[in-house]
């Protein structure tokens, strides 16, 4: 059993059950739709791949689109689904079954490092209540973007450093119900928490490499990176609930490379790893 309280999990021991002569590759990114629909992002044949809560296949698309470094998921309140490739420099919106809707950025073709434009390796998205969408970019810019709805950009922030509104990676993001915007500054080990506007309002510094960050039913959940890393979990106010580490504990070897995580209806948590783990692992809420 990991976690604590009303927070108690198990490991899955298999998740999901891959077609005969399939694999994922590295993983990088997971999220839920409306009905339950677990979608996997990742760096293999089949990077979007579509599952049930049991972990049975369900469809796929997005063969052949993509390039070798697919890298963040959202799925909006319409069952669009957002993602962030890498190394394209774009961010594309699909609908439900795959096609094409819009486009954010010039295919490989990258903005100045560091102070940029958009985009230099985005990595992750999320959307406000407002419809205000937000993009962390990521690996050669280190600036979040705000775009309006029609994805007009509104403005960016950041820079490199260590000091507030500046980054290291700015790793991925979540916007919560008010409208906060939850940047994962990970190699600076910290989350840091601005207003709709980009101003700084504070920051949490008690973990390890934040790769990802998913909020539901304003509990927040974190995945912690490399072989030290686990999940954590947060009230919104960054009282820690509960946490389980990959290298320690109970929760030795449940994670090995986590980078992206979601929570489906039930509560039950999943988290995408990268190489050489190259799996989704499922923790069932009990």
């Amino acid at each position: 059993m990991l976690g604590s309280g009303d927070f108690k999990y198990e490991r899955v021991p298999v998740w999901p059950n891959l077609p005969k002569y399939w694999d994922f590759g590295a993983t990088s990114d997971v999220d839920v739709n409306s009905s339950d629909e677990v979608h996997v992002f990742s760096r293999g044949k089949h990077p979007l791949t579509i599952w049930d809560l049991e972990g049975n296949f369900i469809s796929s698309w997005g063969e052949g689109e993509f390039s070798n470094n697919e890298h963040g998921i959202f799925i909006d309140s319409h069952d669009c689904v957002w993602l962030v490739d890498a190394n394209y420099h774009l961010v594309t919106k699909h609908s439900p079954d795959g096609s094409l809707l819009t486009t954010l950025g010039e295919k490989m073709i990258p903005s100045d490092t560091y102070y940029g434009h958009p985009f230099n390796m985005p990595s992750g998205l999320s959307i406000s209540s407002k419809g205000d969408i937000y993009v962390s970019d990521g690996y050669g810019n280190k600036r979040v973007h705000k775009f309006d709805r029609f994805g007009l950009l509104d403005k960016s922030w950041g820079k490199f450093g260590t000091g507030k509104s500046e980054f290291a990676i700015v790793h991925n993001l979540t916007v919560d119900r008010f409208d906060r915007v939850f940047v994962c500054d990970r190699e600076n080990n910290r989350v840091q928490i601005f207003n709709s506007e980009g101003e700084y309002l504070e920051e949490w510094n008690d973990l390890h490499m934040p790769g990802d960050i998913y909020i539901d039913n304003d509990v927040v959940y974190i995945v912690e990176q490399t072989e030290v890393g686990g999940v954590s979990i947060w009230t919104l106010e960054g009282e820690l609930i509960t946490r389980w580490w990959a290298h320690k504990g109970e929760g030795k070897g449940t994670l090995i490379s986590g980078h992206g995580i979601c929570v489906d209806s039930q509560g039950s948590i999943y988290v995408a790893e990268l190489s050489p783990a190259n799996r989704v692992s499922k923790f069932q809420k009990i």
